[in-house]
Formats: structure tokens, sequence, C-alpha cells
């Protein structure tokens, strides 16, 4: 018989009370084809331990409109941030973005890089349009 009557991804529900938690990406999904889930862990080395709760999914492949699929549970996120839960890098991204939490340094970064590549394509694709052809 299984330690829980629930599946392991949802989490075991067991672990120490004062030990440091962190809310972090657990990558589910296929070679070329990830899924993760969102969950509550303790923050230890060993990152192959049952994960005490899940609280969201993130799918970040685009499905045919263009949309990258994120659940979360607000309620059960904030609790965790409300009793110490740290949060991941990724994490902390994707609540930003979501507007759970101030938006992360990292995302203007990358906005900003992304605007100056776009703009420097469009730069280059107008100087290729004017050029003469020989």
């Amino acid at each position: 018989m299984s330690l829980a009557p629930f599946h392991p991804a949802s989490g075991i529900g067991k672990f120490y009370e004062r030990s440091a938690k962190i809310i972090r990406f657990v990558r589910y999904g296929c070679a070329n084809r990830p899924f993760f889930h969102i969950v509550v862990m303790e923050r230890r080395k060993n990152q192959h331990q049952p994960p005490i709760e899940q609280v969201g999914t993130y799918d970040p492949m685009p499905n045919q409109y263009n949309q990258q699929l994120v659940s979360l549970n607000v309620e059960r996120i904030r609790h965790w941030i409300g009793s110490g839960a740290h949060l991941s890098r990724p994490v902390a991204e994707l609540l930003g973005i979501s507007g759970l939490i101030p938006i992360h340094p990292r995302t203007y970064i990358t906005a900003w890089r992304n605007r100056k590549e776009l703009a420097k394509a469009k730069e280059e694709a107008q100087s290729a349009e004017t050029s003469p052809k020989e």
C-alpha cells in the first residue's frame, strides 16, 4: 500500500515544520515537450524528493492561439509565501508577469533585449529593401 491515497504529483503533505520551503518548477512531459508543475518543496540539495503540495502548472509550449497556459492556486501560493517560502527565479518571473508579486528585474532585461533585437531585424530588413539590386 502506498503512503498517500492520492497521486504523488499533488504532494505528500508531509514536511518538517521548521525547514525552509521553496516554490519551484518540477519538469514533467517528454523530450522536446516540457510541462511544469509548480510545487512547494523543502529547500534541500535533494531535488528528487516528493513535493509537499502542487500549487499550479505551466505549459511553456504555445498552443494554436500562440498562448502559454498557466494555472495557479493563488490562495495557496499566498499562504506559502506568507509562511516564509522562497521562490525560485523562474517562478518569481512567472508570478511577476501574472501580477501576483512585483515584476522580477530579469523580466525587464529580457523585454529590453527582445525589443533591441526586433529593432535591429527591422532595420536590416529596411536596409535590404532600399539597397539597389545588381
